[in-house]
């Protein structure tokens, strides 16, 4: 271990002294040999007999802690988690980050609603963010997260997080109903303006015999701040000041600190989302249930840009030749882009389970995410008059999605506390990208006419798993597993308005072995160790969606890209002890062939696109702890911190990045949140994170990250005020980011932000 953990070992003991929180909303846990398992109405469908770490929240803690806007906000203050997440209703760009995996790798986390598949693996990245949308926040009744890629049961995704929903399933007749506004005063280059999001939602359910159902509906309207900025280098401007006299620039430093003007922002999204589910169960005997699950969620989003600068008679001006300060630019069309996007998207979940804790259970699941409708439309023409129509593009990927079939079995020979348990299955999942542009004549209404360009293609993975747990004495566990995994690319095309290009069917086997021992030290302390290789496969876009010339060849994607693989181990001690937990894991990752989007600068001319990075290693620490109700009665208190240190060891391809971070992941991190409970009625929360400095190059170079592309520190504190009128009416107020920091993750993220909600139970 490296020597730099020792001092942070120690004094996280020390600070860390006091016992912590295992279980919560005051539900018993049990505790058989270091593991926990969770116990409550709806319990996680997590491996919780593998000796690694699980943390978790509950419906209760969201209602009391948590200023929840979107299904993604759950995890906020979980330890080492982070999702980007630029505004409420962000649904293109909320990237969940872990460990050792930065918010550019959406493909190395899997998130799953009730055993259906939210990931997006049709691509790795800002763009390919987990279905957020598809869970509504008033649905959920607790979020589990296990930590590594430590089961057999999850594939290659799993290697950072596996995050896992469970929505309401009611018992007897139930409803809730919720409204929320927040507010959110924006100041930043020349724009200050106020933004705000209004909420609806609303839920039905109900128990009849053996039947049970559950429906829920839910809005957002969110005005979101800017995302983008128009900027020029100062120094590449010419001198003599040709153009059109303007003012209105805004002087500024960009992420390398080269002097900048930033003339405008070029995306502010306005969104409307309506979502539905629909969720239905039988008891085919008291040990089988078959249930079934239907998502509908819709999205309408408008993009404007707004220019800052502004001619001698006070109009915008949003194209041609301008001077600034004696300088001359041009501003092209695509400076102040607009854009109108409209989505439809269904998901589908059938399962069949059984659950009899007798000497075997088995569980069928098939789910189906279905991009039903799917179309981005953009000018190609400049404003003011794209503000009426014009020349455009349209980009349609009707039809992509993803399907998944899952065969589970559990064999306990010796019944549920026999010294062997077997799981084992078969399981796969299949993706299809479908992606074309073709221009119109009118962006706003046309129809779509000649194709610009189009990416399509298939991956699957079809696997085999098996999973011993036993137990090798009284205080002894281990966990021996492998996974046996085919996967395969096929029907890959990349084409522009006149070529097009088929590529070669591929396909791959991987064995990855998994490992796990507890030791139950004493009454309250645990000592677990796991270890676990993880393949992740080439997402379809990574593989296909890139260019082509008109010589007919690919200059921005490579369909012959090898797969990520990485060992990932950790070490822990656990003390569980009445209303307290604490926890000390160390963590290490060696990942070969790492997925990034770099220059390759072995070939002429060179070449930018997704590559493989040879090796990539992290290791670090973090603590976490939390007690409820110890130090004084009616204080629940919880903490994490968090060191990494995560650099890349060897990139013949681009030799700028060795020695350097791994982007998007910072030294430091850290999260403490204090829930006190005055009355029965009423409590107050307050809550902090922090994230050290980080890079979103390979090569370290955007040294400054407090700019528009830059992803810099930041400390938040929020807090939340909750009070229940009775047992059907509550009222929050909330405010995220009080202390108003202004920081970066490409985007800006939101300021202080003022929440207000009513809920409604019966």
């Amino acid at each position: 271990m490296n020597t730099r953990l020792i001092p942070l070992a120690a004094a996280l003991l020390a600070a860390f002294s006091a016992p912590a929180l295992a279980d919560h909303e005051g539900e018993s846990p049990l505790k058989l040999v270091g593991t926990v398992v969770i116990a409550g109405v709806n319990p996680t469908s997590l491996p919780t007999q593998i000796p690694t770490t699980i943390e978790g929240i509950t419906r209760k803690q969201i209602d009391e802690q948590i200023n929840a806007s979107d299904a993604q906000d759950a995890l906020k203050y979980l330890p080492s988690l982070l999702v980007r997440k630029r505004y409420i209703g962000d649904y293109n760009h909320a990237v969940l980050s872990t460990r050792a995996s930065g918010t550019g790798n959406s493909a190395r986390s899997a998130v799953f609603a009730d055993g259906v598949l939210l990931s997006n693996y049709l691509g790795n990245g800002a763009t390919f963010a987990p279905r957020w949308g598809m869970v509504a926040p008033e649905e959920i009744e607790r979020v589990d997260v296990l930590y590594g890629p430590f089961s057999a049961a999850y594939g290659g995704n799993s290697v950072g997080a596996v995050v896992d929903y469970q929505t309401r399933m009611p018992r007897q007749f139930e409803g809730h109903a919720r409204v929320a506004y927040v507010h959110q005063p924006f100041e930043l280059y020349n724009t200050d303006q106020d933004f705000s999001a209004k909420q609806a939602s609303m839920s039905l359910g109900s128990r009849h015999g053996a039947w049970s159902w559950f429906l829920s509906v839910n809005r957002t309207d969110s005005d979101g701040h800017p995302q983008t900025y128009t900027n020029r280098v100062i120094a590449s401007g010419a001198a003599g000041g040709a153009g059109v006299p303007v003012s209105g620039a805004v002087a500024d430093k960009d992420r390398t600190n080269r002097d900048i003007y930033i003339l405008g922002t070029a995306t502010q999204y306005s969104t409307v989302q309506d979502h539905a589910k629909f969720k239905l169960a039988y008891d085919i005997s008291p040990t089988v249930r078959a249930s079934y699950s239907l998502g509908w969620w819709q999205n309408d989003s408008d993009g404007t840009p707004n220019s800052y600068l502004r001619d001698a008679a006070g109009k915008p001006v949003y194209s041609g030749p301008v001077s600034i300060n004696g300088r001359s630019f041009t501003l092209a069309a695509s400076d102040f882009n607009a854009s109108k996007e409209a989505l439809r998207h269904l998901m589908h979940g059938l399962t069949v389970k059984s659950n009899t804790k007798g000497m075997f259970d088995w569980e069928v699941a098939a789910s189906l995410y279905d991009y039903s409708r799917d179309t981005l439309r953009a000018p190609t023409v400049a404003r003011p008059a794209a503000a009426s129509g014009g020349a455009g593009r349209i980009v349609d990927q009707g039809g992509t999605g993803w399907n998944t079939l899952s065969l589970k079995g559990v064999y306990r020979p010796g019944g549920m506390r026999g010294a062997h348990i077997f799981d084992f299955g078969y399981q796969r999942a299949a993706y299809k990208l479908s992606t074309i542009e073709r221009a119109t004549s009118d962006w706003l209404a046309g129809t779509a006419g000649a194709r610009n360009q189009s990416f399509s293609g298939r991956t699957s993975i079809d696997s085999l798993y098996l999973q011993d747990t036993w137990k090798l004495a009284a205080d002894w566990k281990t966990v021996l597993g492998a996974r046996l995994e085919h996967w395969e690319g096929r029907d890959g095309e990349t084409a522009n308005a006149s070529k097009l290009v088929r590529h070669a069917r591929r396909s791959e086997n991987y064995v990855s072995p998994k490992a796990a021992l507890a030791y139950q030290a004493g009454e309250d302390w645990t000592i677990k160790a796991s270890t676990g290789r993880a393949v992740r496969m080439p997402t379809v876009s990574e593989l296909y969606q890139g260019g082509i010339n008109n010589a007919g060849t690919l200059i921005n994607n490579d369909p012959n890209l090898k797969a990520e693989r990485s060992w990932t181990t950790e070490l822990s001690a656990e003390r569980l002890s009445g209303n307290s937990a604490l926890r000390l894991t160390a963590f290490f990752e060696r990942t070969s062939d790492a997925l990034y989007s770099q220059t390759n600068v072995l070939v002429t001319p060179n070449v930018t696109n997704v590559q493989n990075v040879e090796l990539i290693r992290t290791h670090g620490l973090e603590g976490a702890w939390s007690n409820e109700n110890v130090l004084l009665q009616g204080l629940d208190m919880q903490a994490s911190v968090t060191w990494t240190d995560s650099k890349i060891e060897r990139n013949r391809q681009f030799p700028a990045s060795v020695g350097k971070w791994q982007p998007r992941i910072p030294e430091w991190r850290a999260s403490a949140v204090a829930t006190y409970r005055v009355n029965d009625k009423l409590s107050a929360t307050l809550a902090a994170r922090y994230s050290g400095k980080q890079y979103s190059t390979l090569d370290n170079s955007d040294i400054n990250g407090f700019a528009y592309q830059g992803a810099s520190k930041y400390f938040t504190v929020d807090a939340r005020l909750r009070y229940r009128f009775d047992q059907r009416w509550s009222a929050a107020f909330g405010i995220d980011n009080a202390n108003n920091y202004k920081y970066w993750n490409f985007h800006p993220y939101p300021q202080r932000s003022y929440t207000a909600e009513v809920k409604f139970d019966w």
